[in-house]
């Protein structure tokens, strides 16, 4: 199966911990998307950042309970999305969530007899999010910064590893969050290429630390970067931003 056109692309952007009940929010946002029979969902972890009340969250090697950011990734049509976030949102009280455009060049995959997969057709008119889907803000304008760097990469300053200085300083500056993602392979401006090996101590693997807000903080942030990063690669791209505000249940 072929299908091509702009979609939307919806990020959940959560912590392992959080819960709906007794089940992990990612959870929940991935067993609605399939019910309410979504093209497909992503669950990405973390391996260090900071949330939205400015709590450092990292990967640590002596327990498997803490807290790590999580981001999930939906892309289907419009409409189908926003079906998804009237769905999650009575049962998520925690996070943010971002929207934006993607141009799907092929979607493929084996549907069941009498249950053939498809989105909609892509929508002329501009992304809107749904304003009255409680308990979100109503959606604003907002920018989706990634940094594309090295694991063994080093902060000049601090000599800590690049990625783990540039969260801290996001987070010192108040930014909304940051989120550290690791990749398992790839390879950078000078074609080396780096892979995680079961064996291999020393590694250099590629790294994404990707940070939503308003563009002027995004603006202020800049230098930082352009001061820390000797080698690598930085974009931005226009997002819609909602946030989820209302207090979460005792029992969550």
């Amino acid at each position: 199966m072929k299908l091509e056109g702009e979609q939307v692309l919806c990020r959940f952007y959560l912590t392992n911990v959080d819960r709906v009940g007794p089940q992990p929010t990612y959870e929940a946002i991935v067993e609605t998307a399939r019910h309410e029979r979504l093209a497909g969902a992503t669950v990405l972890k973390g391996h260090m950042g900071f949330s939205l009340g400015g709590r450092i969250l990292t990967e640590q090697a002596w327990t498997v309970s803490n807290a790590l950011p999580v981001i999930v990734e939906v892309v289907d049509s419009e409409a189908r999305i926003a079906r998804l976030l009237k769905a999650v949102a009575p049962r998520v009280h925690r996070g943010m969530v971002t929207l934006e455009r993607a141009h799907v060049l092929y979607y493929r995959g084996i549907a069941a007899p009498g249950a053939p997969v498809s989105m909609d057709a892509p929508s002329d008119v501009a992304l809107h999010a749904p304003q009255e889907v409680a308990p979100m803000q109503i959606p604003e304008e907002g920018v989706l910064l990634r940094i594309f760097i090295g694991e063994s990469d080093v902060d000049s300053r601090t000599g800590r590893p690049l990625y783990e200085a540039l969260v801290h300083r996001a987070r010192e500056m108040h930014l909304a969050g940051a989120t550290v993602l690791r990749g398992p392979m790839g390879f950078g401006k000078h074609s080396r290429l780096h892979t995680s090996k079961l064996l291999e101590l020393s590694r250099d693997l590629p790294i994404v630390i990707e940070i939503v807000d308003a563009e002027n903080k995004i603006q202020s942030f800049l230098p930082v970067v352009d001061e820390s990063v000797q080698e690598g690669l930085v974009t931005m791209e226009k997002v819609r931003v909602l946030k989820y505000t209302a207090k979460a249940p005792h029992d969550a």
